[in-house]
């Protein structure tokens, strides 16, 4: 069945979304899919349902599977792929169908976010050995083969990061406009040298009024400057350098000339958050008059050339292009690989900053990815687990469900245990009804310490035992 529901607020949650989806779908005896209305947007809401063991004429509902927040006048690519991926035609080419339970399996595997994951992590791993041909950081950057590995993930997990708070609207969404870049910086190339006679010229002489190649600009001037002189830095000690000062002083602005409007460029960084963690955290390092080399250069965020890291501009902003990364996956069906600018593969998925979980989840991109990113780059990279990693492209991470069921079950039997020691003991009630009384309490605490994120595919706990549950939660630690 499928119902169109008007809500009134202009916003809802995931879990408010969800809870409605619920609340209707035990109401009938099959699958009710929801599109909602709210506000501007519209979100489409599917459950999965199956069939109960222990009495086949009831159902347990299990995950909510949300399409959230899609935009009537701007929607987003992903969203306008992910419906396009479920559209009846689309559907019926994919998983042929013949019915209706055939037709909710068929949805079931369009909305796997597990897929969304790994066609993401394959994105990404493409562009990252892809880009190691064309990086280079300062000589001190720890290197394998002659190439940038860590300071290349480091890269990534960086800007993933900055790809999340910009969905919470921390991050200006200008800092990533390719349009709008080239009305702020000098020398910006984002096809690579060809499309700038400016990077042509100065490719001769590698002489320029620039602080860098023009190649590198959008790295240096938006990328350095977003990740060690904002983010890094609280927001009243923002500025630029001076010119022959501020040597090694990373919490100031770099790569004047490389703007247009100098003053103001800060206006473009100046409302952002100072977020005081290490992943900003300049590498670049001074370790004092005795040390030799003094000065340890690993980030490169410096205004001498000789100490400043290549990162090209098409490697954000570059078209979709071929290149044979055989050699790197240790694979010949790698030899014809489709890669483009690392802006252009996040801008085309939708993210979330609200991370999924085993009775709830959104079609985006949530925060855990960052970790799955950051663990399978740098098994990739290590020569102890690089050709297995590099084969199982994206599942060298422990799944979200096996995590879940881990954390579930360490979670009972501590609280059963605390049962035993703490309220058991203590209530002759329980004493021939111990292992339905444990059953009851464990599941009234979980309930009681988060009421709303019980899973609903586990059984209910029985009927509780006179004189009832208050006079068990009394004997609960305060914790």
């Amino acid at each position: 069945m499928f119902f169109a529901v008007a809500l009134n607020q202009t916003s809802y949650t995931r879990t408010d979304l969800s809870g409605i989806t619920r609340a209707v779908n035990r109401l009938f005896q099959m699958p009710v899919m929801l599109l909602f209305r709210h506000g501007e947007t519209l979100t489409l809401a599917l459950i999965n349902r199956r069939l109960h063991k222990r009495d086949e004429s009831k159902d347990v509902l299990e995950k909510v599977t949300l399409i959230k927040d899609i935009r009537f006048a701007n929607p987003h690519r992903a969203h306008i792929e992910i419906l396009s991926d479920l559209s009846f035609d689309a559907l019926l080419e994919k998983h042929s169908f013949t019915n209706f339970v055939t037709l909710h399996a068929a949805w079931q595997k369009a909305l796997d976010s597990s897929e969304l994951n790994k066609r993401f992590f394959l994105e990404v791993a493409n562009w990252y050995f892809w880009a190691l041909n064309h990086i280079e950081f300062p000589k001190d950057a720890p290197k394998q083969d002659g190439r940038d590995h860590i300071s290349v993930i480091r890269l990534i997990t960086r800007l993933m990061f900055c790809w999340f708070i910009k969905e919470k609207g921390l991050v200006p969404d200008t800092l990533f406009d390719e349009r709008k870049l080239g009305q702020i910086l000098n020398g910006f190339a984002p096809n690579g040298e060809a499309d700038n006679p400016v990077c042509q010229q100065n490719k001769a002489k590698k002489q320029t009024g620039l602080s860098a190649s023009p190649q590198s600009v959008y790295y240096k001037a938006i990328l350095q400057n977003l990740f060690f002189a904002t983010l890094n830095t609280e927001m009243d000690k923002r500025g630029w350098t001076k010119e022959e000062q501020n040597f090694m002083a990373h919490s100031l602005y770099r790569y004047r000339d490389l703007f247009q409007n100098p003053a103001a460029a800060l206006d473009l960084f100046k409302n952002i958050p100072f977020l005081n963690g290490g992943l900003f955290e300049c590498l670049d390092k001074d370790l004092g008059e005795k040390a030799t080399p003094r000065y340890l250069r690993i980030d490169g965020f410096s205004r001498r050339a000789d100490s400043q890291a290549v990162v090209p501009d098409f490697l954000f902003f570059g078209p979709e292009r071929e290149v044979d990364l055989s050699a790197d996956y240790g694979d010949p069906k790698f030899k014809r690989v489709k890669v483009r600018g690392l802006i252009h593969t996040l801008d085309h998925y939708k993210f979330t900053i609200t991370e999924n979980t085993p009775i709830e989840e959104e079609i985006a991109l949530d925060p855990e990815l960052s970790g799955k990113v950051f663990e399978n780059l740098l098994a990739a990279y290590n020569p102890e687990t690089g050709a297995t990693a590099r084969k199982q492209t994206g599942s060298f991470y422990t799944p979200r469900e096996i995590v879940d069921y881990m954390v579930d079950e360490a979670l009972i039997a501590c609280l059963k245990t605390k049962v035993e020691q703490t309220i058991l003991s203590a209530s002759p009630l329980f004493v021939s009804h111990k292992n339905r009384a444990d059953r009851i309490v464990c599941f009234t605490f979980v309930q009681t310490l988060q009421p709303g994120n019980r899973n609903p595919s586990h059984p209910p706990p029985p009927a509780p035992l006179d004189p009832g549950r208050s006079h068990l939660l009394h004997h609960l630690p305060p914790r």
